[in-house]
């Protein structure tokens, strides 16, 4: 039988009307039939039963099985679908017909939300840069020479994108060979990481050899998710030169079950840090609208706060990494994903890595039950949250969080 409606008396607190991010689930008694939902306070709209109920005229795109639809359709229906949302969710009028597609959050199971194209990786804190930077290179510049005149970045694997709570299985892989050895250690990753990140989703696609600029950001891109971009650091180590990251990443990249609208972020936009190296033109992002995000994530390790990565610090906005991404001409499709980098501030509580709050291992975390943790352990569980200020004084925008739990390697 269907879950029970939900009662709407519940404050909506962090998903509130100026949030409702977009998300995908099931129930119980279809598990096999996959919904959009929007997340209002602690119940999902069945968003496809509602654009039917009110006969709206996207209802073709809310009853689709994930939101590709949604996400290619453009700014001009996404910015109505959620004028259309604001309006069944806000008016006394409505509240008949919506109650009972209100299903509690706690009776739903969340799923990926998009079906993931291509996925990029940016490397955009300046604060984390220059920590892994003198962890690694201690005897060398902390930041490359190109640091400060583009957006780095690598491609990952789509494929490996999983939605928030999937098991992350610890990877196996080749390392530096141990001492008095010239053949490189196999196994199990000993320095299993993670990156608190935050994701955009691109929507609609580009042309193939036409350059998306920064003003046409918003035209493209969606929303933001969460993601935990899960690194096995000595695997990374050994593979990494001259080509970059590789199989140290692409074993799983996890993201939050929620996207939220750019709309959604307007109170949230701030300057990004001020530049010290000239720009070239199409990275210039001089009087454009701020182009920064004042998220405040946290991450915990088994329900303990280790850290609060300030994402208002990062020293590339997205609308700088989707204008380098594309300025070769490469395409933009529906459903690419492209993630920050590491989000790290500049005191040591701020970092959004083990690599940097443990200083590369040498000094250990010690967590409130009284262990200890370089590197993640099998069974450890990691959540990163976020909310950022909503358009009235005092109010919050939820980011939701992502989850996974560490298990065995196979």
């Amino acid at each position: 039988m269907p879950a029970p409606a939900h009662t709407a008396t519940t404050r909506p607190g962090l998903f509130g009307p100026d949030n409702l991010p977009y998300g995908l689930f099931s129930t119980a008694d279809e598990p096999g039939a996959r919904r959009i939902g929007v997340r209002f306070g602690d119940a999902v709209l069945d968003a496809g039963a509602a654009a039917r109920a009110f006969r709206s005229p996207h209802a073709r795109l809310l009853t689709a099985p994930d939101l590709n639809p949604l996400l290619a359709a453009g700014r001009p229906v996404w910015r109505a679908v959620r004028a259309a949302l604001r309006d069944w969710l806000g008016s006394p009028g409505h509240r008949a017909t919506v109650a009972p597609l209100l299903l509690p959050l706690d009776t739903v199971t969340l799923h990926l939300p998009f079906r993931v194209a291509d996925y990029v990786d940016f490397y955009a804190s300046e604060h984390h840069a220059t920590n892994v930077g003198r962890i690694l290179r201690p005897d060398a510049a902390a930041l490359t020479p190109n640091w400060k005149h583009l957006p780095i970045g690598y491609h990952g694997r789509a494929g490996t994108v999983v939605v928030s709570g999937t098991p992350v299985v610890r990877p196996r892989g080749q390392g530096r060979p141990g001492t008095g050895s010239d053949r490189p250690a196999f196994g199990p990753t000993r320095r299993l990481d993670i990156e608190a990140e935050v994701g955009f989703v691109v929507g609609t696609p580009s042309e193939p050899g036409r350059p998306v600029p920064q003003t046409a950001f918003r035209d493209h891109v969606f929303g933001v998710c969460l993601l935990n971009d899960w690194s096995a650091r000595d695997i990374q180590a050994w593979e990494y030169v001259p080509l970059g990251p590789f199989l140290g990443k692409s074993f799983a990249t996890s993201v939050s079950p929620w996207i939220t609208p750019l709309d959604a972020l307007d109170a949230a936009r701030v300057a990004p840090p001020e530049r010290d190296h000239p720009l070239l033109p199409y990275l210039d992002d001089e009087g454009l609208e701020p182009g920064g995000l004042d998220l405040r994530l946290t991450v915990r390790i088994n329900g303990h706060p280790v850290s609060e990565p300030p994402f208002a610090t990062m020293y590339w906005t997205a609308a700088q990494q989707l204008a380098h991404l594309t300025v070769n001409g490469a395409r933009l499709r529906t459903g690419d994903l492209f993630a920050s980098g590491t989000v790290s501030g500049p005191e040591p509580g701020q970092r959004g890595s083990l690599l940097e709050l443990t200083w590369g291992g040498r000094d250990p975390l010690t967590l409130p039950d009284g262990t200890s943790r370089a590197f993640l352990e099998d069974g450890d569980e990691v959540t990163i949250s976020a909310w950022a200020p909503g358009p009235s004084a005092g109010s919050r925008i939820g980011l939701g969080e992502v989850t996974g739990r560490v298990a065995p390697a196979h």
